[in-house]
Order: structure tokens, then C-alpha cells, then sequence
């Protein structure tokens, strides 16, 4: 096999969850909560944390432009055509 696991995109998104989870487990420890709730607080920010870093991190073979920059190509488009 000579292929990585994860692709380097992925990797980053779960790393940076992985972190945004330990940083919400650690804050919620440190507000005094008991160790269940940090958890649960850790493993939530987690599961948001990944689609919002997925979303966040540009594909590199899929180039998104804003919305914006779309609707307004289309509408000129539609104008002059």
C-alpha cells in the first residue's frame, strides 16, 4: 500500500477537531463540571467542530467562489444574453 489512509485535507479537519473537542472538554473541566459532562461537551464540539472545518478548508480538485460572485456572474449573464 502506498497510498496514505487519509488524505492530508482529512487529516487536518479531524485534527482540528480533535483539538476544538480537547479545548471544550478542558474549559468545561476547568468551570468545575464533572468528568461525564466535560466529555460530553468535548465529543459535541467535536462532532460540530468537522463539518464546520470541512466546510471551512476549500477542496482542492472543487474551487468554490462565494455566492455572491455566482448570482451576480448569472445575472449579468442573463442581461446581456
Amino acid at each position: 500500500m502506498d497510498r496514505p489512509l487519509l488524505s492530508l485535507r482529512s487529516a487536518l479537519i479531524f485534527l482540528l477537531a480533535l483539538l476544538a473537542g480537547g479545548a471544550a472538554s478542558g474549559l468545561t473541566a476547568a468551570g468545575g463540571e464533572g468528568t461525564a459532562r466535560s466529555l460530553l461537551a468535548g465529543l459535541a464540539a467535536a462532532g460540530l467542530a468537522v463539518p464546520f472545518f470541512n466546510r471551512l478548508i476549500a477542496d482542492e480538485d472543487h474551487p468554490r467562489q462565494p455566492a455572491d460572485i455566482v448570482h451576480a456572474t448569472t445575472a449579468e449573464e442573463k442581461s446581456h444574453g
